[in-house]
């Protein structure tokens, strides 16, 4: 039950965010979990929760109807599991070629960093419950500890909710609308459909999703004790499936979730029949729409406060990339690259190409890929690479 809690607070923001039903979306992250239980042949304990990567892309396209965001997520699906399909024949290496660090780094960063505007229009909504809202997620976050600290966005939400709706933040409609919800239903399911600019939007969350599972990966064997390297093709070809068929019937998309490897290094128990039953929790509250209206009723100030911190440290998981694998800034091909890829990202570069709009997300992930190989073959071939060792 503990891993119910933990991945609460993160699973269910996502489609608060980004207009997707919660109660699909629970009810897809327990059967995706117990398909990746399978696929993985229960050797490797994980839950797969909502994707905070897809935030991005599905508020890019949020205006353009559910069914568009649907077909983003199922065409990520795809993607990753032919990811997985080629690291289960390849060996993981092949990612390391494709994406160094210094090309993942930039990627995970203008993800995060791409929403900054977001966070800060729901803020100046309702800067009071915003403010409270932030200031509880920070404290219970430092100086919270175990649990708490882990949960800390969890908590702070729940605080800045009770707080809006003691000063009247939350308005009537969804007062009434938690009041008429039916306290049992079957989860609210739609149809995908395609458009090249969701797609191509949507796409570069792969990156972030193979960064998480094989991190994933890494993590769990550090602990346990265990080698897990063989199943990192398997982690990423159950998580492409999950990703796909929830995106299939209106769910957001999933990923491994580290708020869970929190809750096994705290408990010291690392048996996946602990995310069978979570997995099994969740699709039961999928099918209590109460719980789906309470959700819906999280004001626009209590998501601005939450999404400060939550936006911010999802662009900095780039920059811990970058730092663990001491990326060289001084190596121009490496500066230039993420530089370039970073303003398009956050400042939201949107161009049409044929008719087809293409925003920062999609430029900026696009351009360091292609970008990246070719000036570090300049540097190394004309330039003063050709004399040193690219870092």
């Amino acid at each position: 039950m503990q891993h119910v809690v933990a991945m609460f607070g993160a699973t269910l923001l996502v489609p608060t965010l980004t207009g997707f039903p919660v109660n699909t979306t629970l009810l897809f992250s327990g059967i995706g979990t117990i398909l990746f239980l399978l696929i993985t042949r229960n050797r490797l304990p994980s839950y797969l929760g909502s994707s905070f990567a897809f935030i991005a892309p599905l508020t890019a396209t949020q205006a353009s109807g559910i069914a568009l965001q649907m077909g983003g997520v199922v065409a990520a699906g795809i993607a990753l599991i032919l990811v997985g399909v080629i690291v289960k024949v390849l060996g993981r290496g092949v990612i390391d070629a494709v994406m160094p660090p210094a090309v993942t780094g930039a990627i995970v960063a203008l993800i995060g960093l791409n929403l900054a505007p977001a966070a800060t229009s729901s803020y100046q909504n309702q800067p009071l419950i915003a403010t409270v809202t932030l200031a509880a997620i920070l404290i219970l976050n430092v100086a919270g500890r175990a649990m708490v600290s882990r949960l800390s966005i969890l908590f702070g939400v729940i605080i800045g909710w009770v707080f809006a709706w003691l000063s009247g933040g939350i308005d009537d409609a969804a007062r009434q609308a938690i009041s008429e919800a039916r306290w049992f239903g079957a989860p609210t399911f739609h149809t995908p459909e395609f458009t090249v600019s969701a797609v191509l939007i949507s796409l570069p969350v792969v990156i972030v999703l193979i960064a998480e599972n094989v991190g994933h990966v890494k993590a769990v064997a550090s602990m346990t004790g265990r080698p897990m390297d063989d199943l990192a093709g398997d982690a990423l070809l159950a998580d492409g499936i999950a990703t796909t068929l929830a995106g299939g019937f209106g769910g957001s998309g999933t990923t491994t979730y580290a708020e869970n490897i929190g809750v096994m290094a705290a408990t010291k128990v690392y048996s996946t029949a602990a995310y069978w039953v979570a997995a099994f929790t969740a699709i039961i509250l999928a099918f209590i729409p109460k719980f789906g209206a309470l959700i819906f009723s999280i004001p626009s100030g209590v998501l601005g406060g939450a999404t400060l911190v939550l936006y911010g440290l999802i662009g900095m998981l780039g920059i811990q990339i970058w730092q663990e694998h001491k990326v060289d800034f001084s190596n121009p091909v490496n500066l230039c690259a993420a530089a370039t890829a970073l303003i398009a990202g956050i400042g939201n570069l949107t161009l049409t190409v044929g008719g087809i709009e293409l925003q920062g997300i999609a430029w900026g992930s696009a351009g360091i890929i292609i970008v990246y190989p070719v000036l570090k073959v300049l540097y190394e071939k004309v330039g003063e690479g050709q004399f040193s060792t690219l870092a």
